[in-house]
């Protein structure tokens, strides 16, 4: 089968933007703990682009959203073993507004934003094993 080279480029595309903003909450929780709200908006934007990634190889449209429960469920339908770190990924779902305002109560503490940037850099690791070596970093 020809590679579909516009496909590799924008799976590609997707891959690269989790993985920096993956690398982004790492890097401002090591700057400064104050920035947990923000690091906890780019864990829950990488979790997001790991779906969209995998989304997209597999050719199948989804809307613009930031809901994880929404694009772990289209994902788990294409491949049911991603249904356990699917669910364990959808409780951030939340962090793409509530952390992005001030006031909100439902900030998450250091040690939350901690462990789910651990959980996300596996799922990023689960999605990038599912996708062939063309699209790969």
């Amino acid at each position: 089968m020809p590679v579909d080279f516009a496909l590799v480029e924008e799976t590609r595309a997707w891959i690269q933007a989790a993985a920096s903003d993956l690398r982004s909450a790492e890097i401002l929780l090591q700057d400064d703990t104050y920035l947990a709200p923000q690091s906890a908006f780019h864990t829950q934007q990488a979790a997001e682009k790991c779906f969209k990634e995998f989304l997209t190889w597999n050719s199948k449209a989804f809307r613009k959203t930031h809901n994880l429960v929404r694009l772990g469920k289209a994902c788990v339908k294409l491949d049911p073993t991603l249904n356990p770190i699917a669910a364990r990924v959808a409780r951030i779902s939340g962090w793409a507004v509530e952390t992005r305002y001030p006031g909100e109560s439902n900030h998450p503490s250091l040690a939350e934003v901690e462990e789910a940037i651990r959980l996300v850099r596996e799922l990023y690791s689960v999605v990038v094993a599912r996708l062939p070596n063309e699209v790969k970093p």
